[in-house]
């Protein structure tokens, strides 16, 4: 017998073992990906868990909706109180404050949010038209750049910044009841 024939090139069961050996680690990375991608998604549940905060939260809305601020920021306060770490929440309390006036305690739980969760587009939206609110116009144009590149141009979140921004702050307007003239005794 020949040594030569014993060189004669791969066998099947060689050639099965070299491509395991070239693909497996490669599999088995994809594999991984796919399953810590997987799990990050259910575990980025924006969902409340707790009956309780749901009802509260369809409560403190339907205040706001009637412009009865401060029940709904005690229903929505009694939500978070329950679920400190429900998103949903912290908007709708974000909301009730910019409704009320308070846009820097709005953009405070905005930025709740958003250090959980920084690609949620309806904080970044939310956070920039206070900002508009406050005046800060270029800080808004930075949130409205993110948001256009999160979901584009046509996303209803960046077209209601778009639109807050293109409208400018809200004048303050002064009642006549708040400016009191002062007391001047005249001699003729």
């Amino acid at each position: 017998m020949d040594v030569g024939s014993f060189n004669a090139g791969p066998t099947q069961g060689n050639r099965t073992k070299e491509l395991l050996m070239r693909y497996a680690p490669f599999a088995l990375a994809l594999s991984l990906v796919v399953g810590v991608t997987g799990s990050m998604g259910v575990a980025r549940n924006t969902a409340p868990a707790d009956p309780r905060v749901e009802a509260l939260l369809k409560d403190g809305r339907t205040a706001l909706a009637k412009g009865d601020v401060a029940a709904a920021t005690d229903s929505f306060e009694a939500a978070l109180a329950i679920d400190p770490a429900s998103n949903p929440t912290l908007l709708a309390l974000a909301d009730a404050a910019r409704r009320d006036g308070l846009q820097g305690k709005a953009i405070h739980y905005y930025r709740q949010v958003l250090e959980r969760d920084p690609n949620n587009v309806v904080a970044i939206s939310g956070e920039g038209g206070a900002m508009v609110e406050k005046g800060a116009l270029e800080k808004a144009k930075r949130n409205l750049t993110r948001l256009e590149g999160l979901c584009g141009k046509g996303c209803a979140e960046t077209a209601e910044l778009s639109a807050a921004i293109a409208r400018g702050p809200a004048k303050k307007v002064v009642s006549a009841e708040a400016v009191i003239p002062a007391d001047k005794v005249e001699t003729n």
